[in-house]
């Protein structure tokens, strides 16, 4: 149960690392050479997720052997939730609630976008069953629309989303 929480704790920094660049482009589906968090940080502006894994702690635990699946919300993505939301999730009283949030957006292995469109659902380093499904022929975890899939890294992948998905 701890090297699950570990685990998840991992592959949830790795989520919060991982931000679009400002330019609106996405990082190279060829990183793979690099671990989640060298291509998130390389990608140069999930700002929103990358201070939300500082708050967490999360940031020395991101350099796990994984392999992690990773839901990356934009910044754009954080902007959608209710003003003040994301300032009262990065204070210290709520670490718990935020490291919850973040592990909620981390899948233990390598689900590529072929598997994902296959799958149901699947379990989280959170804990609890996200859902996969196909709308109009866009898939969505949870109700956020997957935008960009398949970035590959060393220890997983990652996949951009236009929401932040909630537990």
């Amino acid at each position: 149960m701890h090297q699950q929480r570990l685990s998840g704790l991992v592959a949830l920094a790795a989520i919060i690392a991982f931000a679009a660049p400002a330019s609106g482009q996405y990082m190279s589906s060829h990183s793979h050479e690099k671990d989640i968090v060298e291509t998130a940080v390389s990608a140069g502006s999930f700002q929103t997720l990358v201070a939300a894994v500082q708050a967490a702690g999360l940031v020395e635990t991101l350099q796990g052997d994984g392999p992690f699946t990773v839901f990356a919300p934009t910044d754009e993505a954080f902007a959608k939730l209710p003003a003040g939301t994301v300032e009262e999730l990065l204070k210290e009283e709520n670490r718990e609630q935020l490291i919850s949030i973040l592990t909620y957006h981390v899948i233990p292995g390598k689900l590529m976008a072929q598997d994902v469109v296959e799958l149901k659902g699947a379990e989280t380093a959170q804990g609890q069953t996200v859902s996969f499904s196909l709308k109009s022929g866009e898939a969505y975890i949870d109700d956020a629309r997957i935008i960009k899939t398949d970035i590959e890294a060393s220890n997983g992948v990652i996949h951009v989303i236009d929401s932040v998905i909630l537990p």
